[in-house]
């Protein structure tokens, strides 16, 4: 899609939206899920889940990596996490990995495959090990969906999560989006299962 088709299509925006709607949003929000996913244009959760306005709060990041709580430390991610846990009280957490994903490439291929992306390569190898294993897979699927559950044993670590997690106020998904097939799998059962 060319810029201008979404330049025209912000343009007409409220006269596709109701006053119902505008007056809703206005009043404040309270989403179920809190969804993590990967800064990959390729990847839209309202599509996948079909979610209206409010309903998601979205946190998205390189290779929907998420960094280690660290006490008196501050980063967006952390900040978005504690907000929408502590602040909105979501009940839901999803982290959704997706095939194809540049990140868990990256991770998988080495180093020197960042090279020309310094600050890139820092983020990962500060919040994510790398491993130079070969996949016969280029949608890496095996690869994303190992690093999505390194993600949540990260997420389930941050303590304002494992807090609300033990007294079941919040549960943790573990999703995987096929680029090529448009599924949607998820962890159970200690595999990835369609939904």
């Amino acid at each position: 899609m060319e810029f201008r088709h979404l330049v025209q299509h912000a343009r007409t925006h409220s006269q596709r939206r109701s006053p119902e709607t505008g007056r809703r949003l206005a009043a404040g929000q309270s989403p179920t899920a809190l969804f993590i996913t990967c800064a990959d244009s390729r990847i839209v959760p309202a599509a996948i889940t079909g979610a209206e306005p409010g309903s998601l709060f979205e946190l998205r990041t390189a290779g929907n990596v998420i960094p280690a709580f660290t006490p008196y430390s501050a980063s967006s991610e952390m900040a978005t996490i504690e907000f929408a846990v502590v602040q909105l009280g979501v009940s839901e957490i999803v982290v959704c990995g997706h095939s194809h994903c540049g990140a868990v490439n990256a991770l998988h291929s080495g180093r020197r495959a960042l090279d020309h992306l310094p600050t890139m390569l820092r983020w990962l190898a500060t919040h994510a090990p790398f491993r130079t294993a070969a996949s016969n897979d280029p949608g890496l699927r095996v690869e994303g969906q190992d690093h999505v559950l390194a993600q949540l044993r990260t997420l389930e670590d941050y303590p304002f999560v494992r807090e609300r997690i033990a007294t079941g106020d919040l549960r943790t998904h573990g999703w995987f989006y096929d680029i090529e097939s448009g599924e949607v799998s998820a962890f159970a059962a200690d595999r990835f299962q369609p939904l």
